[in-house]
């Protein structure tokens, strides 16, 4: 006791310099008589108030005394001494006194502690309130601190409630608990009321979940609202709060099943709920409704895009991507179809114009395939799946493969100028590299149709002082792996070996395997040449890849992703997926030897590929076998033979047809038809003559020394007035130009602040990546909820302000901002 008393006191005289001592009980004189504290002046009060009265004031007006009283204070008409008492300090040993003098309160502040004896009773507790008093602190303001300590939060009302909400939603009630033991549950429903306008005879955090939900909901549509716009703004912060998001998930589900939610987003249309994201059944009903409105063809293309770009600001876009994605796809493809003339006059028009427009519904109905496939919804995309695949299957690439087929047939000669072949591929764009003394990587990825060739250029055009450009060439026939590798060699002649394996001679020797290819390399020019797997080159470190690239003028990189996934029974139909990681893995492959400090690259295929994510019908497998004088080798789309049948359903080549030397003919199923081949799959085929066979993509790829990347410009457009005049605010931002490769996407955070920095609406984190031509397609609206806060700044400027993060850090700096006049009358109280 007598070292509390010592602090307490030390206290006291820091602030005081004189302090009285009431010992109302009568029982601490020896602690009194035992007590010294340097340069303090100890004196007993005993009928002696005038004298020692006149000593404080007069005699010794600079020293320090301590007066002590055996008893309680006298009443205030008989104390002499109570202007110099208020006037300066008073040491009380009750409890209460003593938290009050640990907390350097006044004891102004008695009625803050008293009540609240509880919460005093740990030191934990005391001390971790300590740490958070300030001087000015109000008497509610020190009771929202103890809230916050109770529930662990910051002392702000916002936090301590979702730090509540976390605990109702993980199944536990010891913090609220704690709350009602120290008597602080009566000042935190006042502050529910003030704050949020939560009101209830039995308040509870669950009733307020509820309500919650149930407001923020009517808020958006049409229904009954209790709660202020303060609540709107307190959900959108907690929806959006990493360390809480998943108590908001839990109680999101449990109070949907409270108010019913399912049975009333069934009567509505899903157009009036793109901007609310409470509950996953939103999402739900969004993506059902989407899905049925694209299957009709209810919905335009352009409609669906805006739909699901304004989702992916929502909550539970994360969850739902893979499905928002399918039907976005799905859109974009129906249109697409809708718009293709699927017309040529020639075999090299149809080559040129599939590289220039039809290879993007492959691209499209692939997007769409993988996306569906990720969502694992096959039941709920099942409709508008078939009916995809059969407009993929029967519109375009059976009529496409059928009209290109009447050019096949009547091809003298395997060409289709002014496109090269990949015949001509080392000679056309390897050489010039070699000629001008540049070293050269080229980078060769199985089964890389034109359609993912586009994509990745796409991807390498968006990296930072990568430039790229595309052109389409003409593989080899048949469209199969060692014929492909074989042709993008330095080569004089090409032939397929005269026996049963397949094999492919450059120059009269064997292409089969990375040695032999090497070989062929090193022999046929005088530079340093060589050849690699690309999992090889990736496992290299960095000093012995700068070393590779140092010693060696051209170096070949094999990568074998998508072929090795479609080549398989068991593994065909997850083809697209391993499209998605072979277009990541040759990014990587291609920074790995930039960073080696190569610095022309080239990326080409040996192959397209023919892919139908449905069961193959019968009608789409050729009606006859071939036949002939020597069977070699057959494939799902391809002979090898000699004195090969003419069938109608089978085309023949001769080799002098194909450019090709030797004696082996090649026979074709027409169009997209297969060949019945035991044990093989069907979906994933190649070796024919279909344009996705054998349009192949050659990517030229340079590295430059300056940025070439820029993030798009975004304006706040000012309506026509720049007075708030109620609780909400409704903007237009405009993205200046349409996001490319190089104009990149901008992620900004939204919101209107006071000229002291405060935040007096909801924040918005927007993101800019719109695409289109057309300047009102990129403007987007956004709405502004204001806080209590706000009313304190009527009559003043406040501040709409976008902010961008600092690239690898959690702060913001400000990128544009635009000022307005708050003038809010009493109705502004009624927005909802």
């Amino acid at each position: 006791m007598e070292s509390r008393i010592v602090q307490a006191l030390t206290k006291l005289f820091d602030r005081h310099r004189i302090v009285f001592w009431y010992d109302a009980k009568q029982e601490l004189r020896h602690d009194f008589e035992e007590l010294q504290l340097p340069d303090v002046e100890k004196l007993e009060l005993v009928n002696n108030e005038y004298g020692i009265k006149y000593r404080l004031l007069r005699e010794q007006p600079e020293q320090k005394f301590l007066l002590y009283r055996e008893g309680p204070q006298p009443a205030d008409l008989d104390n002499w001494l109570l202007d110099v008492q208020l006037a300066h300090g008073e040491f009380r040993t009750d409890q209460v006194a003593i938290w009050l003098s640990e907390l350097e309160l006044g004891l102004e502040f008695t009625d803050v502690v008293q009540p609240h004896a509880e919460f005093f009773q740990a030191i934990k507790r005391k001390d971790a309130l300590k740490k958070q008093l300030k001087a000015d602190d109000t008497a509610g303001q020190i009771r929202l601190k103890m809230l916050a300590v109770c529930t662990g939060s910051e002392p702000r009302m916002d936090a301590v409630v979702e730090n509540l909400l976390q605990e109702l939603a993980d199944g536990r009630d010891e913090k609220i608990k704690l709350v009602g033991r120290c008597c602080l549950d009566s000042f935190l429903w006042e502050q529910m009321t003030r704050c949020y306008g939560y009101k209830s005879d039995e308040p509870s955090i669950r009733d307020f979940a509820i309500e919650l939900f149930k407001s923020c909901y009517a808020m958006g549509t049409d229904g009954q609202v209790k709660l202020i716009g303060d609540a709107l703004v307190f959900l959108k912060r907690w929806k959006d709060s990493r360390q809480f998001e998943g108590g908001f998930e839990t109680l999101s589900g449990e109070c949907a099943d409270v108010l019913g939610i399912e049975q009333d987003l069934a009567k509505r249309d899903f157009r009036e709920l793109i901007e609310l994201d409470y509950f996953r059944l939103i999402d739900l009903k969004i993506i059902s409704d989407l899905v049925r409105a694209v299957a009709a063809r209810t919905a335009s293309s352009g409609d669906v895009a805006i739909w699901v770009r304004q989702r992916r600001q929502g909550h539970w876009y994360r969850e739902y991507r893979h499905l928002y994605e399918a039907v976005d796809y799905a859109a974009q493809f129906t249109h697409a179809l809708g718009e293709a003339r699927l017309t040529m006059d020639s075999l090299a028009e149809g080559v040129q114009r599939y590289s220039r427009f039809w290879y993007q519904l492959d691209q499209l109905y692939r997007k769409f395939t993988y996306h569906v496939r990720m969502s694992g919804q096959a039941s709920l995309m099942g409709s508008l799946t078939e009916q995809i695949e059969n407009l993929y299957s029967n519109n375009y690439l059976l009529k496409l493969g059928d009209r290109f087929q009447t050019f096949v047939d009547s091809a003298s000669k395997w060409e289709a100028f002014p496109v090269r072949t990949q015949k001509e591929f080392f000679e056309h764009w390897v050489r010039p590299f070699l000629r001008k003394d540049n070293k050269v990587c080229v980078i060769i990825s199985d089964a890389m149709r034109y359609e993912i060739g586009d994509e990745l250029l796409s991807l390498i055009r968006q990296e930072d002082r990568y430039s790229a450009e595309l052109e389409p060439a003409l593989s080899m026939l048949p469209s199969y792996t060692q014929l492909g590798m074989a042709a993008l060699l330095p080569n004089k002649a090409l032939a397929i070996a005269d026996n049963e394996t397949g094999t492919v001679l450059v120059d009269g020797q064997s292409s089969q395997g990375t040695a032999n290819r090497i070989k062929i390399l090193s022999q046929a020019i005088s530079q340093r040449a060589t050849a690699c797997k690309a999992d090889e080159l990736m496992a290299m470190k960095g000093e012995d890849c700068r070393a590779l690239v140092r010693y060696h003028d051209v170096i070949y990189v094999y990568h074998n992703r998508i072929d090795a996934t479609g080549d398989k029974r068991d593994s065909e139909e997850r083809v697209f997926e391993a499209v998605e990681d072979t277009l990541q893995e040759l990014i990587r492959l291609i920074k790995k030897l930039t960073g080696a400090n190569a610095n022309n690259l080239l990326v080409t295929s040996d192959h397209g590929f023919i892919y139908q994510n449905r069961a193959i019908d019968e009608s789409d497998f050729s009606g006859v076998d071939a036949e002939g004088d020597q069977i070699l080798f057959r494939d799902r789309r391809f002979v090898l033979g000699k004195g090969l049948a003419e069938v109608s359903s089978l085309h023949k080549f001769t080799p002098e047809q194909l450019g090709l030397g030797g004696g082996v003919e090649v026979q074709i199923p027409k169009s997209i038809n297969r060949l019945r081949l035991k044990g093989s799959g069907s979906r994933f085929v190649h070796g024919g003559a279909s344009l996705q066979e054998v349009v192949i993509p050659v990517l030229k790829i340079n590295k430059k020394r300056q940025s070439d990347v820029t993030a798009v410009e975004v304006d706040i457009l000012r309506g026509a007035s720049s007075v708030i005049t109620s609780g909400q605010l409704a903007v237009t931002m405009y993205q200046a130009r349409p996001v490319t490769d190089k104009i990149q996407s901008r992620e900004l955070r939204a919101g209107i602040y006071t000229e002291a920095g405060d935040l007096i609406s909801d924040s918005h984190d927007l993101t800019f990546d719109l695409s289109s031509d057309n300047p009102r397609e990129r403007e987007l609206q956004v709405r502004f909820v204001l806080t209590r806060k706000a009313d304190e700044a009527n009559g003043q400027e406040v501040i709409l302000r976008l902010e961008e993060k600092h690239a690898g850090t959690s702060h913001y700096k400000e990128y544009k901002s635009l000022r307005y006049l708050v003038r809010r009358s009493f109705t502004s109280d009624f927005d909802f």
